[in-house]
């Protein structure tokens, strides 16, 4: 499991800047919404190379056997 992370930058004049690090695909709108709610309108949205990356579809399978004899 990927670490994501959120990096804030916060100017003098007040101006906020958020930067999502390990997010694959969109996972960095899930990750930031709550929080861009509470800070107020979004004015501009740049999105990093990841974004544009196709999410893998990550699996996980069991495998499991049975030993019919004796049913």
């Amino acid at each position: 499991m990927k670490l994501e992370t959120i990096k804030f930058t916060i100017r003098q004049d007040g101006f906020v800047t958020e930067e999502v690090i390990g997010a694959e695909s969109d996972q960095c709108l899930n990750l930031t919404e709550s929080i861009e709610k509470k800070l107020g309108n979004v004015t501009t949205r740049n999105y990093k190379s990841e974004y544009y990356e196709p999410v893998e579809n990550k699996q996980q399978v069991e495998e499991w056997s049975h030993d019919s004899e004796g049913c």
